[in-house]
């Protein structure tokens, strides 16, 4: 870190903020700061300077700047810091930390703009949670009771799974990583127990049937708790039951078209399932209805939103590792790109939420909906063209040709034909451009190819 005069002025000027501290001495809370931004995304502390921005100036020894090593390392776990003298100025840079979370004698901390704040106990938990230290499937169920094992749940996963039943039930948990020395841990529980519920409160998953879109009416709630295996298997068969098939008999053949993908909700829930956050004690909820599928999880997400699609974090490692084993899901956290794939091939809008939870609702095919007022010169292929837009206006040929699954040169003759009714439209130049649904047949293509 290479600092000067020149870089301390600017630095006054813009004040304290997310990365900035000033204090006039090493007092007794720079231990606390340095764990605040530590948990955050690091920062620099100048000594010398007051509140408001005035160089005060500190006479700084070797002794000074050993007391303030020592403070750094006496956080837990110890803090990396640089020292650098800049004039009368020390400036103790703390780097952002690896092994998060931090703390001090005086609690957990937090870096949020120009404050440092004593961290809760639900904010120390998902810092932890998100860092990768405490994984609630990894955690011992330290009252579990072998009595209330599923010998026919272990032996269905065995047989999903493909492994043969040639050792020891022990040696084969063990080898799973759900049984150590020190117990079944709770993904053990989730998938094995006869009645998970019984150790875990958050073990069921709900599933509702609505006669309305506003939640109001509902038809029929069922709310299992048979395991991870078992929910899920639940909960897709329950939205199967309900979700309007169409079919088309040609040649003697039976075609089915579902209003639904049956690939994109099944995918969805078991989404949901490996990714809940079981610590919340909520249920997972899936639900059909009128117009739409909604399925809902408690937990954050693991990475920021930007990268949602393109990156895939575990916050439940072992209960993703044993799913994986079986063809419920692979380890390439494609599930999502798969969920809307499904969905645009199938003509239905599908949107992602996050909060405190993630949502996953799937409308009702889109035909007359979102492209009511498309006429009938336009063709299958070419409406979900529009849908595949609207999902990402940036959208290239060859993914729609993966999407649609058609070669890149019907998709521009489709794309041509959809500019030419006046229906979409081209918003800058072939890179760096996006397009844009006008939905509008007086418009013509006067946008650049």
């Amino acid at each position: 870190m290479k600092q000067n005069t020149i870089d301390i002025k600017s630095t006054i000027e813009l004040g304290e903020g997310q990365f900035i501290e000033f204090k006039e001495t090493p007092d007794k809370s720079l231990q606390r700061e340095m764990v605040a931004f530590a948990n955050a995304s690091g920062g620099i502390i100048y000594i010398g300077i007051t509140d408001s921005g005035i160089v005060k100036g500190i006479e700084t020894t070797n002794k000074l700047k050993s007391q303030i090593q020592d403070t750094a390392r006496n956080c837990d776990p110890p803090i990396l810091i640089s020292i650098n003298q800049i004039e009368s100025v020390l400036a103790i840079e703390v780097i952002e930390g690896s092994n998060k979370p931090y703390s001090c004698s005086a609690g957990f901390f937090m870096r949020m703009g120009a404050n440092s704040q004593k961290m809760t106990r639900n904010e120390i938990l998902t810092l932890a949670i998100k860092t990768g230290k405490i994984r609630y499937d990894e955690q011992i169920c330290t009252d579990f009771e072998w009595k209330d094992f599923d010998d026919e749940k272990f032996e269905y996963y065995l047989k999903l799974a493909r492994i043969s039943n040639n050792m020891s039930r022990e040696e084969i948990l063990r080898n799973l990583r759900v049984l150590t020395n020190d117990g079944m841990t709770n993904a053990g529980v989730l998938y094995f127990a006869k009645q998970p519920y019984k150790y875990i409160i958050s073990s069921k998953i709900r599933c509702i049937h609505f006669n309305d879109d506003k939640r109001v009416d509902i038809l029929d709630k069922k709310e299992v708790d048979r395991g991870i295996i078992g929910n899920i298997e639940y909960a897709i068969t329950y939205l199967k039951e309900l979700v309007p098939v169409r079919f088309e008999i040609k040649d003697l053949k039976r075609d089915e078209f579902p209003e639904y993908p049956i690939e994109a909700y099944r995918e969805a829930i078991v989404n949901a399932v490996i990714h809940f956050d079981y610590f919340m004690g909520d249920t997972i909820a899936v639900e059909k209805l009128k117009n739409s599928i909604i399925i809902n999880n408690k937990g954050e997400l693991l990475f920021p939103e930007s990268e949602f699609g393109k990156k895939s974090e575990a916050r439940n490692r072992l209960l993703v590792d044993l799913l994986a084993r079986t063809d419920f899901m692979e380890k390439a956290g494609t599930g999502i790109k798969r969920v809307t794939n499904a969905c645009i091939k199938n003509g239905n809008e599908i949107n992602f939420e996050f909060s405190d939870s993630f949502w996953v609702t799937m409308k009702s095919k889109v035909t007359d909906k979102v492209t009511d007022k498309v006429t009938d010169k336009v063709t299958d292929n070419q409406q979900k063209i529009i849908l595949a837009i609207k999902e990402n206006n940036k959208v290239t040929t060859s993914i729609l040709s993966d999407i649609i699954g058609i070669s890149q040169r019907k998709i521009k003759v489709n794309i041509s034909k959809l500019k030419e009714l006046g229906y979409i439209k081209r918003i800058g130049p072939a890179k760096g451009g996006h397009w844009e649904v006008t939905m509008n047949t007086n418009n013509t293509n006067e946008d650049r190819p």
